[in-house]
């Protein structure tokens, strides 16, 4: 194998929302991935390496966007790191069925004048709605090289290598520019050779610059403002421009230029495209005519929803068992083979117990995870959040804060982070404030614990489904009362592509399922490990003396009041006595301050002392003895764990957001006071009805 240049190729991924671009990025990357941020922002950067033909490459996932523009922050992302990093090569995946819609992104790297490699995604689909697309015309035609791709299939990924290495070594090859008509290309030429006689191009594309200035790009502008007389005088003749430009086409210049470009599309996808035009009904649009119907749409939501729960709940439980017994053995084993004292107490009950307590309920975060990301990939999720945004303009959101919500059902973290797509600095706060309302995985271990312990199996699914609604409903009712009392203002309408629906691939659907489980493993083996051995500390610290006159149970029992965290608990205990909740459950809620799952780890800390194993077994068995807990307790607590105060890293995903410590502690007290409430309202109501 010949060895790989010294320096790799540089390649920038980008592409419309909904193209394919993330599965042509894994087919060409593999596990050789690593995410951060771009600096100043809070966009994700993704980067994979690549060896093919004996050269290195180094791939940038560029995030979504469908221009140029620099309107939002990922367009701005895109457009810097074209422009400022210098990639050899631009890799545009298109979306092949849509092909006229995604080739304008297309018609705005060509005039950068960096090579551009088309990667015509989803031909399957393009050829099954029957269009064939000439693909050697197309290039021809755009100036670019165009691969055709299946990438969900790894069909044609050889050819896009080979492609993006030629490419680098040869450049474009040929020069196509879009044609801006008489009334724009003199324009766009003089303001090219002003800035380029001045020298104020530096290394862009002075015809480039000049489009930008038409269209009055702020970035641009303020790039000529810092250059000085020169650029001011480029500036003044820009103005002059656009307003020549008004007067003699009756438009405003940079819609005139967007015309163009459209143009340029739509005239090379007549030449290149042909439609066998099937006189019969697409079959998505018949699916979308019942998931999509105005009427029967959100029902059919709620259903696959309460399916997705029964799932997880009744294929979850066999092998949730199966990690119980795992843990049991393991607690069993060390009891056996360390001395007794503070280590084997440590390790049996705080490591295992905790940690072993939440990792039992891995097999059911996996299968909810798994649904989210079938109902994703299917195009599903885009169809939820256009049947509610009727419901999201009723309480002053736009459709779009749907979406941040369903992703709140996998964690709240990039719920919030989201937000980013949301024009509206009104929209997006307030979606920021009602995320943590929406169920993420970290809570579902607490409720299949409490719904396994005291409802049968026939009605433990539809319990978590329950608690899930109730968490939607409040988020709908808080953002309603938000926008009408605390952040006013009208919501924007709701314009958002719905993607061809597609039957997922098991391979794409397995890594965003275990991509998104792995994050739950390694918070288990991280933050729930510290924090399970502080609260061990906490609950078997200060020891009390042996007394023979208590019973096992009751000086465990002792022990744990007399421990630091049985006093915080015994402190915070008379405020949420009117829930039904005890000292026990109050210090489990403040350690699940760190991270829900740390609420069973700490039940089972909590009831593992003097206990001869700690199983989620022997967990739900301890809760149904507790005389504290039963069926109304239990639910109460669930309602309660899922609207108070959200976990430390949402917390600072919420204030790295909002930038602002005062919106940061409104969600955070808000939050606390409606669990309290609400909490309030089902024990006492339910008391009185039980």
């Amino acid at each position: 194998m010949a060895e790989p240049s010294v320096k790799p190729i540089v390649v920038a991924l980008a592409g419309n929302p909904n193209s394919g671009k993330t599965t042509v990025f894994n087919e060409i990357t593999g596990a050789r991935q690593h995410v951060g941020n771009y600096p100043g922002v809070t966009v994700e950067k993704k980067e994979g390496e690549r060896e093919f033909a004996g050269r290195a490459l180094h791939v940038v996932d560029l995030p979504g966007t469908y221009s140029l523009t620099a309107y939002s922050i990922e367009e701005i992302v895109a457009r810097d790191f074209v422009i400022e990093e210098h990639p050899d090569v631009i890799v545009d995946v298109v979306d092949a069925s849509n092909l006229e819609r995604n080739l304008y992104l297309t018609s705005m790297f060509i005039e950068l004048d960096v090579p551009v490699v088309v990667a015509l995604n989803m031909m399957d689909v393009a050829e099954a709605r029957g269009k064939h697309i000439d693909v050697t015309l197309l290039a021809e035609l755009l100036g670019v090289r165009v691969v055709p791709l299946v990438a969900r299939r790894g069909e044609g990924m050889k050819e896009l290598l080979a492609a993006i290495v030629d490419a680098a070594d040869h450049g474009q090859g040929q020069e196509v520019h879009v044609n801006f008509g008489p009334e724009l290309e003199p324009h766009i030429a003089q303001l090219a050779g002003e800035i380029s006689s001045r020298e104020l191009a530096d290394h862009l594309p002075a015809r480039w610059l000049s489009i930008k200035l038409l269209e009055d790009d702020a970035q641009i502008r303020r790039r000529f403002e810092a250059a000085g007389e020169a650029g001011r005088a480029v500036l003044a003749r820009a103005e002059e421009a656009r307003r020549h430009l008004e007067q003699m086409i009756g438009d405003d210049a940079e819609v005139a230029l967007a015309d163009r470009r459209y143009g340029f599309v739509s005239g090379a996808c007549r030449e290149a495209i042909t439609d066998a035009q099937l006189q019969r009904t697409d079959w998505s649009e018949r699916v979308d005519a019942v998931v999509a119907n105005r009427v029967i749409g959100l029902p059919v939501f709620f259903l696959f929803m309460w399916l997705m729960f029964e799932m997880v709940f009744r294929l979850g439980n066999p092998l949730m068992g199966w990690l119980d017994t795992f843990f049991a053995w393991l607690g069993t084993l060390t009891r056996a083979t360390v001395p007794p004292g503070q280590l084997q107490s440590l390790l049996a009950d705080g490591i295992i117990g905790g940690v072993g307590g939440v990792l039992v309920f891995l097999p059911n975060i996996l299968l909810l995870f798994l649904a989210i990301s079938f109902l994703e990939d299917s195009g599903y999720m885009a169809r939820a959040a256009f049947v509610v945004d009727r419901i999201m303009h009723q309480v002053g959101l736009h459709g779009k804060s749907f979406i941040s919500m369903l992703i709140g059902f996998g964690c709240t973290v990039p719920a919030v982070l989201s937000t980013r797509m949301l024009e509206s600095p009104r929209e997006r706060l307030v979606t920021i404030l009602v995320v943590p309302l929406m169920s993420c995985g970290a809570r579902l271990p607490v409720y299949i614990l409490l719904a396994g312990a005291f409802f049968p199996a026939a009605w433990a699914g539809k319990v978590i489904f329950a608690v899930y609604a109730l968490g939607v409903f409040l988020a709908l009712l808080m953002a309603r009362l938000f926008s009408k009392f605390l952040l006013t203002g009208p919501s924007r309408p709701f314009v958002m592509e719905l993607p061809p629906y597609r039957w997922p691939t098991l391979k794409g659907t397995a890594v965003h399922m275990w991509d998104r489980g792995w994050m739950y493993v390694k918070k288990a083996g991280t933050t729930i490990l510290a924090m399970s051995i502080c609260m061990w500390f906490l609950l078997s610290h200060p020891t009390l003396p042996p007394d023979a006159t208590l019973t096992d149970e009751q000086s465990a029992r002792a022990a744990i009041e007399h421990s630091y965290a049985g006093r915080l608990g015994k402190f915070l205990e008379p405020a949420l006595r009117p829930l039904g909740f005890d000292y026990r459950i109050a210090t489990s809620l403040v350690a699940g301050l760190a991270a829900k799952e740390i609420v069973v780890s700490t039940m089972a800390t909590v009831h593992s002392l003097g206990e001869s194993d700690a199983t989620s077994r022997e967990l739900r068995e301890a809760l149904r003895r507790d005389p504290v807990f039963n069926p109304l307790v239990a639910v109460t607590l669930m309602v309660f764990v899922l609207i108070y105060i959200p976990c430390a890293a949402t917390v600072a995903a919420i204030y790295k957001e909002t930038g602002s410590w005062r919106w940061t502690g409104f969600a955070v007290g808000y939050t606390c006071v409606l669990a309290w409430a609400v909490a309030f309202v089902v024990y006492q109501v339910g008391r009185l009805l039980l």
